[in-house]
């Protein structure tokens, strides 16, 4: 008769070769910090996604729930931008 840890374990053992993941936490990394600058302290502020008239990625803020910048809204119209959720 097993104890309930035994068929804990028995349990687990027999589950490791259902699933099998590969993520590459570097990559997921990078790719959530592409439109965030880091502000200290672990915290961050988003930087609009939109390229400088030479190519290079803007790197000022972005609007409250947008995903660009004052100087770029001028090229977007006001329905890009979320909406915010009401507080219930």
């Amino acid at each position: 008769m097993n104890t309930r840890s035994q068929t804990k374990k028995m349990n687990l053992n027999m589950d490791k070769g259902l699933y099998k993941f590969e993520i590459n936490f570097d990559e997921a990394s990078e790719a959530w910090r592409a439109n965030k600058k880091s502000i200290g302290n672990g915290h961050y502020k988003y930087i609009c996604t939109q390229k400088t008239k030479t190519g290079n990625p803007c790197k000022r803020e972005s609007l409250k729930f947008c995903d660009h910048c004052k100087m770029h809204s001028h090229q977007h119209f006001i329905t890009s931008c979320k909406k915010a959720e009401p507080k219930i």
